[in-house]
């Protein structure tokens, strides 16, 4: 008999609240179910917090079950107050367009878009055509004020302020899945857990006006050991776009993950088999880089393909190992007019590092050196003598590399 997803994303540590336990649980194993998950349009790339919900559809559709993207382009017009301390801003429908292709391409590498397969949806296509009246008589009746106060995303904002504009963000984010429901019988919603309030309202609307089940279930979030979101370094979101985060940063990002955060990792974004991971996850002291390597294999390989996947790991084998073939680090180019100027110059306007303060808490700290020497002057210029083949390497910290080559 085949495993039940349910079992799977249980076993897996994905699943951290849900409706009706027992009624999902049965029909996930009888029928072939639609189901969505909501994306907000608000960048142009998808980043590691999301990639754990591509993974749960991913899971969902190779056990049969059809998954719906939901491109909020609609609800991106207003800005969502779930866990956030600020209004989102507001897009363009060309700059929301935009941004869900980049989605959709991202996606393609887990999910399968093709005919009868997953689908991607703009909720722009009901949500704009709406009349305020008919849409406050149809479905804001079912909504009880005092209940929503009382909601995890609202109660935090109440003490800031809480515009009529995001407190409608409930009632529209529940219409969505009444609407799904009504033209593709999507039947559960899933999303993380900080969606838990907006997806029990959809739920709630959906068994009142069409007096049939509906379904939610959250995943939970994913966080490092400390309960900080994981996906940010110091320049920021660890981004799925490889223009924006390069694979070979990609890879050094999960390579260098804590000790206690390998096995939830392997667990969560990658389809290594769970007594795999077990083993992986109880390895001690120096042997648990293996399994950080095994991790950042996978996570690169599902993201960004096998050859680049190879080629990452290669870079940090040459890097960390001694010698070998530098080719796949991160490079920047400069003319050989800019020798003489500062190191910490040229770092800047390449986009090493994001500001010359930066730069120099890094000296000051010990974390800057060039070709193994470390940096002491804050004012170092970079001469022809620090080239060797043309080519420069910059380490900050004690894991990130870039390479300088000279035109």
């Amino acid at each position: 008999m085949m495993t039940n997803v349910y079992d799977t994303l249980l076993e897996r540590g994905y699943i951290k609240q849900l409706t009706h336990e027992e009624e999902v649980r049965e029909l996930l194993q009888k029928e072939k179910v639609t189901f969505y998950i909501g994306f907000d349009p608000t960048a142009d790339s998808l980043h590691v917090g999301h990639f754990l919900q591509m993974m749960v559809m991913a899971h969902m559709q190779r056990a049969g079950h059809r998954p719906i993207a939901l491109i909020g382009g609609g609800t991106a017009m207003i800005g969502d107050p779930s866990g956030k301390s600020d209004m989102r801003k507001m897009l363009t429908k060309e700059e929301i367009a935009h941004n869900a292709n980049g989605f959709k391409q991202q996606m393609e590498g887990l999910v399968d878009f093709g005919e009868g397969k997953a689908i991607m949806v703009n909720n722009a296509d009901w949500l704009l055509q709406l009349n305020y009246v008919e849409f406050i008589r149809e479905i804001g009746v079912h909504f009880s004020v005092n209940r929503m106060l009382t909601a995890e995303c609202f109660k935090q904002r109440l003490e800031k302020g809480l515009s009529f504009l995001e407190f409608n963000y409930m009632l529209m984010q529940g219409y969505d899945f009444l609407e799904l429901n009504r033209r593709y019988n999507c039947v559960i919603e899933l999303g993380g857990d900080d969606q838990w309030s907006n997806i029990l309202a959809g739920v709630d609307l959906i068994r009142r006006k069409e007096a049939k089940p509906a379904f939610g279930m959250t995943f939970t979030l994913l966080t490092t050991s400390e309960g900080k979101k994981m996906g940010k370094t110091e320049g920021g979101a660890v981004w799925l776009d490889p223009e924006k985060t390069s694979p070979y940063e990609f890879y050094q990002y999960w390579r260098n993950v804590s000790d206690a955060d390998v096995e939830k990792c392997l667990s969560l974004l990658t389809f290594v088999p769970m007594e795999e991971v077990r083993r992986l996850g109880a390895l001690k002291d120096s042997q648990i880089n293996e399994a950080k390597k095994v991790l950042a294999y996978e996570v690169t390989k599902i993201i960004h393909g096998e050859e680049e996947a190879k080629k990452a790991q290669a870079a940090a084998e040459a890097l960390f190992g001694g010698g070998g073939d530098m080719s796949n680090v991160p490079t920047v180019t400069i003319s050989r007019d800019r020798l003489g100027s500062s190191l910490l110059d040229i770092m800047v306007e390449t986009s090493i590092i994001p500001s010359k303060g930066e730069g120099k808490r890094l000296i000051q700290q010990g974390g800057l050196s060039l070709n193994n020497e470390k940096i002491t002057e804050l004012n170092y210029i970079l001469e022809e003598k620090d080239f060797n083949e043309g080519k420069a390497l910059i380490k900050r910290g004690k894991k990130n590399y870039n390479q300088i080559q000279l035109q």
